[in-house]
């Protein structure tokens, strides 16, 4: 009879096994969009993009040509505290993934025993009345639930798929690190290129104001050149030093960047601006593939998909296996005697008569999750076009109004001497010097402004297109 009981369990637990389902849909990953574009607006040359994060190019920032620049990026990765989070974050999930897999398995516990009694003595005609006992228990119990459904399979795929995310969401949070970090620096040196014309620009001053005070001693100028030429070497002093409130500003971020204190961290003042990187001609829109954030929009719509199985699965009965096997005695020395084994084998079975509709709308609530999933998925790639169009639009816009402005600043600077030999030689009025000074400087730190807007432009560029591109990606 034990044989045939154990024969029909093993005969039932394969055909549970055989049977064995995945509920809910299959993943299949939706269109970006509607119609994808062929070709940016601002650049020819690009085709459709999908989510491809692996190409992530290491080292964008070196393309600036700032060995300094170099070191300061790639201490981003390794002490940056935002990175730090979501590396943690990252290593949750994958742990998340490995709890998840462990439904696959059955749950074993042992749970040794021995104990002591001593019954009452006033137990009715009993012999044994007041008598003490021993028992002593070695059982070893597994539990099993099969995963007919696939109940199991779609929480593991789900968790892989949020692991992933969590992944590209990391590799996504450094570059946003390091992009800020790199812009900081950036800004910084245009900081440093202001600092330094403002500091010729008063020495240029204080020449003229000596020109004047030499001309009101000879009794040729008026005491209002003097003050006039004050004024302007006094307001240009005060707009040098108040420039140095944004470079200890841009200091102070770096540093918290870098993950360090700003007390303990400096950076010396250098006369060197980096070059605006062109924008190769043939870059192809499949470097939006290498977009972290689209890959990790794409990797939590499969695990919204997922959890739609799981919200099924809930809706089917589900079966648990038990087995217990193991030694008792009443005496320690006859417990690992082979008449001490005791064994059982067991099966339950559950199901869900009446909820008043909870499950299904559990399994409601994970269609509408993963529509919205892959309405954030749409979103992100919609914004990721917008970012590398406004990008490639501000360089070429700014491109060409550096090259304006620039012109503008030679005149400036040409007008400006001329005009300060004029009143040397007395032929002009102090005011005319003031007014060619004045626009002279206000036209060269207009076009340090527009460097600075035009490497920021291409920070941004690099950002949006996920980290840069290959050179290799272009033959």
């Amino acid at each position: 009879m034990k044989n045939t009981g154990l024969s029909a369990a093993a005969t039932l637990l394969s055909c549970l096994l055989l049977s064995a389902c995945t509920v809910g849909p299959d993943y299949v990953r939706p269109t970006p969009l509607e119609k994808t574009p062929a070709a940016y607006k601002e650049l020819e040359g690009w085709k459709v993009a999908q989510p491809q994060d692996a190409r992530i190019q290491k080292g964008w920032w070196k393309i600036y040509h700032d060995p300094l620049l170099d070191s300061l990026a790639e201490q981003v990765a390794v002490s940056n505290q935002n990175v730090a989070q979501v590396e943690a974050q990252y290593r949750q999930a994958r742990a998340m993934t490995q709890g998840a897999r462990a439904g696959y398995f059955p749950t074993v516990a042992v749970a040794p025993s021995a104990s002591r009694t001593k019954s009452s003595a006033n137990l009715g005609s009993s012999k044994n009345g007041g008598a003490t006992t021993s028992t002593f228990q070695l059982p070893l119990d597994a539990t099993w639930e099969p995963d007919l459904w696939g109940r199991i399979r779609r929480t593991v795929e789900s968790s892989e798929a949020n692991a992933q995310a969590s992944s590209a969401d990391l590799a996504a949070v450094t570059l946003s690190a390091q992009a800020e970090m790199v812009n900081d620096y950036l800004q910084l040196r245009i900081v440093d290129a202001q600092k330094q014309l403002l500091s010729d620009t008063v020495e240029m001053y204080r020449k003229s104001l000596e020109i004047t005070r030499n001309r009101y001693s000879s009794g040729i100028a008026a005491k209002t050149d003097v003050l006039q030429a004050e004024t302007l070497l006094k307001s240009t002093e005060a707009q040098l030093v108040d420039s140095g409130v944004q470079r200890a500003q841009l200091e102070h971020a770096i540093a918290v960047l870098l993950g360090k204190s700003p007390s303990s961290f400096s950076l010396s003042p250098v006369k060197m601006i980096a070059a605006v990187p062109e924008v190769p001609t043939g870059v192809p829109s499949e470097l939006l593939e290498r977009r972290a954030d689209i890959a990790m929009a794409e990797r939590k719509m499969a695990a919204a998909n997922a959890q739609i199985g799981v919200a099924e699965a809930a809706r089917y009965p589900t079966i648990q296996l038990s087995a217990m096997g193991g030694l008792s005695s009443s005496a320690l020395s006859t417990l690992f005697n082979w008449p001490s084994r005791v064994w059982s084998l067991g099966a339950g079975a559950s199901a869900n008569l009446f909820d008043g509709g909870l499950r299904k709308a559990q399994s409601e609530q994970a269609v509408a999750a993963y529509d919205a999933s892959v309405a954030a998925y749409r979103e992100t790639v919609l914004t990721a076009f917008q970012e590398v169009e406004d990008n490639l639009a501000a360089l070429r816009i700014l491109g060409e109004e550096s090259t304006l402005q620039d012109q503008a600043v030679q005149a400036a600077r040409q007008s400006a001497a001329l005009t300060i030999n004029q009143y040397a030689a007395g032929t002009v009025a102090y005011l005319n010097v003031l007014v060619a000074q004045t626009t002279a400087l206000a036209n060269e730190r207009t076009a340090l402004g527009i460097s600075g807007r035009k490497l920021t432009a291409s920070v941004l560029l690099f950002k949006a297109l996920g980290g840069g591109w290959d050179q290799q990606m272009l033959k």
